[in-house]
């Protein structure tokens, strides 16, 4: 876990019940840059706020939460995630805890960019697709559908995700045996399992957000 999340400050976690969410907001989340498309659908509670959403999006995509993140709306008319005391520039950084998403996306059509580790610079396209009734007894939020492994994280961006996945189709052996001990096993960029995700981080999400929370700030 890096350390560079150390500088972030502690959010407030929302204590609104998922269960009771009247309106859920479709959203498709798309990597920028990528073919094939790497992406993911969710229905998200619209009463989140933009820090339960950056969860959202790393447990969906298969992130580790290892690097710092922004959301930024329109042409850079604000940006969302986590203030800096060194934040000197002219686009001061909001808390994302204290922003609903509501106030951003609401009707099909609204988009936001996610952008996730600013040294890859992981940018992923946000946008609403349908807004839908909560389901009596359905648990909020959920991954309904996507496609595509996510990057191993630090592989350098786009381009560095390219060569990897390169070298790891042709099993060149120098190359193929120097990825594999960069990344401790073999990446197969096809591999999605929704069911495993959707099990393992949506099925209890309050719990594993305030978990991955603990970690990150103790």
């Amino acid at each position: 876990m890096s350390a560079c999340r150390g500088t972030e400050k502690t959010a407030i976690l929302s204590r609104t019940s998922m269960q009771k969410m009247s309106k859920i907001l479709e959203i498709d989340i798309t990597l920028n840059g990528s073919n094939p498309k790497i992406w993911r659908r969710v229905l998200v509670p619209a009463e989140l706020n933009f820090y339960e959403l950056h969860y959202v999006f790393q447990f969906a995509m298969g992130w580790t939460n290892s690097h710092l993140h922004q959301f930024i709306v329109g042409r850079r008319e604000r940006c969302i995630g986590f203030p800096f005391e060194d934040d000197f520039g002219p686009l001061k950084t909001e808390d994302g805890s204290k922003v609903g998403i509501r106030q951003v996306l609401n009707v099909p059509g609204d988009q936001v960019l996610y952008e996730y580790d600013f040294g890859d610079g992981w940018q992923h396209l946000a946008e609403v697709k349908n807004v839908l009734e909560a389901e009596p007894g359905k648990t909020y939020p959920i991954l309904t559908d996507g496609a595509m492994a996510c990057p191993p994280e630090n592989c350098g961006g786009m381009g560095g995700y390219f060569n990897l996945v390169e070298v790891m189709s042709k099993k060149d052996m120098n190359r193929y045996k120097e990825m594999l001990t960069w990344i401790g096993k073999h990446f197969d960029a096809t591999a999605f399992d929704m069911e495993a995700i959707n099990k393992t981080c949506f099925k209890d999400f309050k719990k594993k957000m305030k978990a991955w929370h603990k970690f990150a700030f103790g």
